[in-house]
């Protein structure tokens, strides 16, 4: 009995270890709104809210703080990493595919979102906006970034300057991140607090978080399998029912880092990718390509502009196009992360970033679910990234990414391959001579490892 106890512990302390932020978070949101419904029968007055609000005040002014910061590593840091990756062909074509990816599910979103409520007369205020020029900010990071990467050993002090600022910024972040329960709860008391009519907010809420949904299930389920059936004209659905493992994690866990082996281990064994293309692709594609988390936080930008009764011109919703996508690569791969970059695409139109609080209450469930969309994102563009590239492959006597079973090798294959010169299928598997290097499957020796 004493034996089970114990075993009982250990797990409810595994998980909340595992989940703790979540849990956290969870409790923060529920805490908040009954301690705000309950200080509204006590009819505080202005000041005793704003005293009141302090907590949350200090979680918005540590995310405004990060905004410089945050900017500058999310477009540096990436692409000097990608220039020093691999070739310049592969890394712009990756860079190139998410970033069309992104803006492809901004259009996508905006066509789902741009119509407002039939009640909403929008208010025009023309004019200059205050705070710091973001878009400006991106260009500039992106640009210094592309030459460092460049510059070569000219550029090596001033590129150890950017990755120790990088490191720097991650654990600043990390420490805001664990900071957010307890001002969350301020935060979400006090907006209540504040409200005329919290039924009709909350009506609101529960269409945002619809069309957030909606916008990722279209993207998931149609469009990125429809990129991918066209350039490699494949079966999506094969591919897709290969890393489910992983989207299940992601689902879980609402970390693309952390599903980072899974999605590794899924492409290799059930997909037969090149393992070089996805050792490149995954890692670089969990820091580029966030479409989930550029679509979320363009919706809830346009969300807030239209409970704010703002209207956004035509330059204003580009703006927050480029900038979600801009703020979206190199967002941090842990669970929240999308909150601390929302505050850039909000100071970009001159939005209220305190009006982040109406949307941390759903953030949590939707975090999970554009999380499974950027890892989703992910694995397809590695599937894509080794259809165009394994020409490129073959061309350089590396190792094609076909896998051989017995039903290609009872095919004609070429003479030179080794099962042809009787030597047999275990020989063939240890050597792997057929031409232009095809691997074995698993199926015919377990010491064939794809793409090896």
């Amino acid at each position: 009995m004493a034996v089970a106890f114990d075993a009982i512990l250990a797990r409810i302390k595994d998980v909340c270890k595992r989940n703790g932020l979540l849990i956290l978070s969870v409790l923060s949101v529920t805490i908040g709104c009954l301690l705000g419904f309950f200080l509204r029968t006590r009819r505080l007055s202005q000041q005793e809210i704003s005293y009141f609000q302090f907590p949350g005040e200090l979680l918005m002014r540590m995310l405004k703080m990060l905004i410089l910061p945050l900017v500058y590593r999310t477009k540096s840091i990436p692409i000097i990493k990608s220039s020093k990756a691999s070739s310049e062909s592969t890394t712009r074509r990756i860079i190139i595919y998410g970033v069309q990816d992104e803006n492809g599910s901004n259009v996508q979103n905006f066509a789902l979102d741009i119509t407002p409520p039939p009640e909403v007369i929008y208010k025009s205020e023309p004019g200059t906006s205050d705070g710091m020029n973001v878009l400006g900010i991106v260009i500039f990071s992106a640009t210094m970034g592309i030459m460092l990467g460049r510059m070569g050993n000219s550029g090596v002090p001033l590129v150890s300057f950017c990755q120790c600022l990088n490191e720097s910024v991650m654990k600043i972040v990390a420490v805001a991140v664990w900071y957010f329960p307890f001002g969350i709860v301020f935060l979400i008391a006090g907006k209540i607090l504040e409200m005329d009519d919290p039924s009709a907010i909350g009506k609101k809420l529960g269409f945002y978080a619809i069309t957030v949904v909606c916008g990722l299930v279209v993207h998931g389920l149609f469009i990125l399998p429809m990129m991918y059936f066209f350039i490699t004209k494949k079966n999506p659905i094969v591919f897709i029912r290969g890393i489910l493992q992983a989207l299940l994690i992601a689902l879980a866990t609402s970390s693309s880092s952390a599903t980072l082996p899974i999605t590794f281990k899924c492409l290799l064994e059930n997909n037969h990718v090149d393992r070089r293309i996805a050792r490149f692709v995954l890692p670089v594609g969990a820091t580029i390509n966030m479409d989930g988390t550029a679509l979320y936080e363009a919706v809830a930008a346009i969300f807030i502009a239209q409970v704010n009764n703002y209207e956004l011109d035509f330059g204003q919703i580009i703006t927050i196009s480029i900038t979600a996508t801009a703020a979206s690569i190199g967002a941090a791969g842990i669970p929240q992360a999308g909150l601390v970059t929302m505050v850039i695409v909000l100071t970009s139109v001159g939005l209220p970033t305190d009006d982040i609080t109406l949307i941390i209450a759903v953030d949590w469930a939707l975090d999970r679910f554009r999380t499974m969309i950027n890892v989703l994102g992910d694995a397809l563009a590695a599937g894509i990234m080794a259809h165009i590239c394994r020409k490129e492959f073959i061309k350089d006597g590396s190792f094609c990414m076909r896998s051989c079973t017995k039903a290609t090798l009872a095919q004609s294959l070429p003479a030179s391959c080794v099962w042809h010169t009787g030597l047999g299928a275990e020989a063939a598997a240890l050597s792997c001579k057929c031409m232009r290097g095809w691997n074995l499957s698993p199926a015919l020796s377990s010491q064939v490892l794809i793409g090896q």
